[in-house]
């Protein structure tokens, strides 16, 4: 409910108007695409079905909240994309979200469980979403979030970024696509049904055409 009446007040506060100038503020910054071709090579497996859609599901898993409150925000409440992430991404409803399902702590404990009582699903799961979470750890900088909550909500600023110039992303793009590009051309040796390559080659396409867009627009 917090979180519904601050995007309200936000919505109808006289200073979020939209501005003239389209924002260069979209989901485009958001990096899932990589995290699931990634975290599938690590722990998806070719003999195990099961274990190979856990890793597809951890490595989505982190992004999930993001996703979600902003499709609520923009489609439902019709808040721009402009104040959605530049305004409300930051807010601390919106974080204290963050600092939850990016929390290095808690999917480390949930690592930690399945390896103790040798599940390979939820190792699977786990271990895509920590990865995902490490990645992200050391390529975000103005996006920092609090990945080591419940225990500080401190945010480590890197120095480097994926889509960010300011960070480097000019030299951190085009290798992050090199590395979703390799991951590909290992999916599509160990998978061979024809819906997953599908799914592998729309996979490497949406990340490159990301990455180009942040190149040129970031």
């Amino acid at each position: 409910m917090e979180l519904y009446f601050e995007v309200r007040e936000r919505q109808y506060h006289p200073n979020c108007t939209a501005s003239a100038i389209p924002s260069r503020s979209d989901l485009t910054r958001v990096n899932t695409t990589a995290h699931l071709l990634v975290g599938t090579v690590v722990f998806g497996r070719a003999n195990s079905r099961n274990v190979s859609i856990a890793a597809v599901l951890g490595a989505l898993a982190p992004d999930i909240s993001l996703y979600i409150m902003v499709c609520v925000s923009t489609l439902i409440l019709n808040i721009p994309a402009q104040i959605v992430f530049d305004e409300l991404y930051f807010s601390d409803s919106w974080q204290r979200v963050f600092s939850i399902d990016n929390s290095i702590v808690l999917w480390g404990v949930l690592l930690g469980i399945a390896w103790f009582r040798k599940r390979p699903v939820l190792f699977a799961f786990a271990g895509a979403a920590l990865l995902h979470i490490l990645t992200d750890f050391i390529m975000h900088h103005d996006d920092a979030r609090a990945h080591f909550w419940p225990l500080s909500d401190w945010r480590f600023a890197s120095p480097i970024s994926y889509w960010d110039s300011a960070h480097h992303a000019q030299w951190v793009a085009p290798l992050e696509g090199l590395i979703s590009l390799l991951c590909g051309v290992v999916l599509w040796g160990r998978y061979v049904k024809p819906v997953v390559r599908a799914c592998i080659v729309a996979a490497v396409i949406v990340e490159l055409l990301v990455i180009r867009q942040w190149l040129i627009f970031f």
